[in-house]
């Protein structure tokens, strides 16, 4: 299962390009389905009770097994965001050196002519500048960017300004996940020419999406960072670049082999008793007792 993780909640991804049917709600929509789809408790109910099942649509056939090998065979993604990058402007002109005079967790940063303001919650940086323009990063979700844009523009009505919330927008987003395998990225490069490969400048592969519009960086051990416009742009560049990387995966070594094994054999190990065990009293337990000498000097 693949699923985007921010800080307001976990949202699951799209499944179209695993190659794996999704079966949530199946059996609600058994009667727009193929006959092939159906569970095969429908095939029961619907038949006459003294009729035996159809040969081959049997419970204990291996229908269960089958479906937990492919539930272990689809690839787990978490994607990652890390950094939200917004704009926007308060429309009205800014005394930086008022602001670092007044303000808190500011630095008055001269030589580029801006001053930066610090929040602690959401944890994200400001680089205001003294045209009203205001550049928000840190965040990690587009609701705490927009959150953490408006607490900036209210600490600067506070300072004496006449500031209003203006053309807020979200300028860039970095996020990461990992392939659940190695890419060979050498042989991929040399397949499809939006791929560049230079070794001696970059460790990683750069890719470009033209639909949607982001840049991601594929490294050797499975590693992918993508830089988009929007969440959403992140979450389907990694839903385009999944079977790309998935043709030049490289083959599980020993080790992985021993791992994938030891993991399902966890899962399919019986939950341990967490009752705690009654010690079983000592049948040969002998009373010791002191004299009154000994006990006249404790």
């Amino acid at each position: 299962m693949a699923t985007l993780i921010q800080e307001n909640g976990i949202k699951e991804l799209s499944k179209a390009t695993h190659g794996v049917v999704s079966n949530h709600g199946m059996s609600n929509h058994t009667h727009t389905m193929p006959r092939h789809m159906v569970p095969d408790h429908e095939y029961c109910e619907a038949g006459n009770p003294g009729q035996p099942p159809q040969q081959g649509l049997d419970v204990g056939d291996g229908v269960q097994p089958m479906a937990q090998e492919e539930e272990e065979e689809t690839p787990e993604i978490d994607i990652v965001i890390n950094n939200v990058v917004c704009s926007f402007s308060v429309k009205c002109h800014l005394n930086l050196r008022q602001i670092a005079l007044n303000g808190v967790n500011v630095e008055f940063r001269r030589e580029n002519g801006m001053v930066t303001m610090k929040l602690r919650r959401p944890y994200t940086t400001a680089s205001i500048w003294s045209s009203g323009r205001i550049t928000c990063t840190g965040a990690t979700s587009e609701d705490q960017a927009k959150i953490a844009a408006r607490r900036y523009a209210r600490a600067l009505q506070k300072l004496g300004f006449q500031a209003r919330f203006r053309n807020f927008r979200v300028v860039n987003v970095l996020g990461t996940c990992r392939m659940p395998f190695g890419i060979k990225i050498i042989a991929f490069s040399k397949q499809y020419k939006e791929a560049d490969y230079e070794p001696e400048l970059h460790p990683g592969v750069t890719y470009k999406l033209y639909n949607p519009k982001a840049t991601l960086k594929i490294f050797s051990t499975g590693g992918v960072t993508i830089t988009a416009r929007s969440v959403n742009d992140v979450q389907s560049a990694v839903e385009r670049i999944f079977p790309l990387v998935y043709e030049f995966r490289k083959p599980r070594s020993a080790a992985d082999e021993e791992a994938l094994r030891q993991k399902r054999a966890a899962r399919n190990r019986p939950p341990v008793d967490l009752q705690p065990r009654r010690e079983k009293p000592q049948d040969n337990m002998m009373l010791v007792t002191l004299s009154e000498e000994e006990n006249e000097w404790e």
